[in-house]
């Protein structure tokens, strides 16, 4: 029987992080059959590091935006004179950015090609990055940040596109996997960054060096990266060609099952960052610095997890297997920390609630880039019309989720984990109920939902 969700005999496929992998020819949603041959310049492209660590740079684009921004928030709240649910806001901005930006660079992308959408994008990032580091009001803070999303959602969409572009079956899982491990170190390094740069200066400062970091990237981009996406594989049409791309995906029930349960693990996920700063910082006491360790600790276990995921069990285990482990792991983490935060435990210290924080990060390990690769298994053209709807959906999720956290003030957790086991229940569902991983057939053939 065939590795969950291959859908044709395999063929060999190399690249970084995928040496010597069996990988599937997956058809489209509308039915085309991905080739047997690839243009040599691919398998060129597959084997350069370079290329690898930039699409890991521009994956990485979220959790620097967004974390080395973290432990800036209470100081951002104090010093713009705005009530701490309003500062959150600057978060959930930035996230409605990236999800409303992929709707639009994704199509994009499917027809002028990666390169371009995205040295665009980066361009419109670096400046909005620098106009918030500028901002003289909350409000015009949000509205910068706002900016700073739509244009930062070319890194994320094109990146995931690139890997479609490159990569099937195993050898997609196990790249992404890769790409976690690159794209964690940010998560890791960006609170502590950000702490540091606050004992120098303010949270202005935070915006001043993520704009260099754009400015960096954006360089890199330009002169490294290359096409992925030949003229040949490029679509013609115009919106409306795209909006019906984006129908048929969504009219395969799987697909949308896996876009759904991605978007659901992800608002788990930023509740925790969203709220984190206030429930470790003002509930617990802990110092800017402090949290930013914390912070790290927990973005090391999702990168070792999400290692063992790609170097491990992808090839080994099913990957809806190993995406249910990674769903139930998430809602008993999340139960775990309602139960500690509503005072069942009796009062609890900051330890047990890390460590439950701890268990959640890593289990995203699992979830994530599973459930990201499940869904584009799905399609092979209008890569970047699936990488647009998996993005939008889990950013619109989170950034629903960012206010939600905040609207009981500062001084309780009970929002938080209300929200993640909440968000987490419902990507159990929709993991069951829509991709129905016990029936393989169904998982592995996009048409069989048609012949039922």
């Amino acid at each position: 029987m065939p590795e969950q969700g291959h859908l044709e005999q395999p063929r060999r496929v190399e690249g970084p992080g995928a040496p010597d992998v069996t990988a599937a020819g997956a058809p489209d949603v509308e039915g085309a059959a991905v080739p047997d041959t690839e243009p040599p310049t691919a398998a060129v492209r597959r084997t350069g590091l370079l290329v690898t660590l930039l699409l890991g740079g521009l994956t990485a684009t979220p959790p620097l935006a967004m974390d080395m921004y973290l432990p800036s928030l209470p100081q951002v709240t104090d010093a713009l004179h705005a009530p701490a649910a309003t500062v959150q806001l600057t978060l959930t901005a930035c996230l409605l950015g990236m999800a409303l930006g992929q709707l639009v660079v994704g199509p994009m992308s499917d027809r002028w090609g990666r390169r371009r959408p995205l040295l665009a994008g980066l361009l419109v990032y670096v400046v909005a990055t620098a106009l918030c580091a500028v901002a003289p009001t909350v409000e015009f803070l949000v509205g910068f940040r706002l900016l700073q999303g739509l244009a930062g959602a070319a890194g994320i969409v094109i990146a995931r596109a690139v890997v479609r572009d490159l990569y099937d079956g195993v050898a997609m899982a196990r790249f992404f996997s890769t790409l976690m491990l690159i794209g964690g170190v940010a998560p890791i390094v960006a609170p502590l960054i950000g702490g540091q740069i606050l004992r120098v200066t303010d949270w202005r400062g935070v915006f001043v060096v993520l704009t260099v970091i754009g400015a960096l990237l954006a360089v890199l981009v330009w002169a490294r990266l290359p096409e992925t996406l030949s003229p040949s594989d490029r679509h013609t049409g115009g919106v409306v060609d795209a909006l019906h791309s984006m129908r048929r995906l969504l009219a395969d029930l799987p697909f949308t099952g896996y876009m759904l349960t991605g978007g659901f693990a992800f608002a788990a996920l930023f509740a925790y960052i969203s709220a984190s700063p206030f429930v470790i910082q003002e509930i617990y006491g802990a110092s800017p610095q402090t949290f930013s360790l914390l912070f790290g600790v927990n973005s090391v276990g999702l990168v070792v997890v999400g290692q063992i995921n790609g170097k491990v069990l992808v090839g080994r285990v099913g990957l809806d297997r190993v995406l249910g482990v990674g769903l139930l792991s998430v809602t008993a983490a999340a139960v775990a920390l309602l139960l500690m935060a509503t005072g069942v435990f009796g009062e609890v210290g900051l330890a047990p609630v890390a460590a439950a924080l701890f268990v959640l990060m890593s289990a995203m390990g699992l979830t994530l880039p599973n459930a990201q690769s499940l869904a584009l298994l799905r399609t092979r053209h209008s890569a970047g019309s699936a990488s647009a709807l998996l993005g939008t959906s889990s950013f619109l999720i989170g950034a629903v989720a960012s206010p939600l956290v905040g609207m009981a003030g500062e001084d309780t957790a009970v929002p938080m984990a209300v929200v993640q086991v909440a968000a987490a229940l419902v990507a159990l569902l929709c993991f069951m109920a829509m991709c129905r991983p016990w029936n393989r057939r169904a998982t592995e053939d996009p048409r069989t939902e048609e012949k039922r």
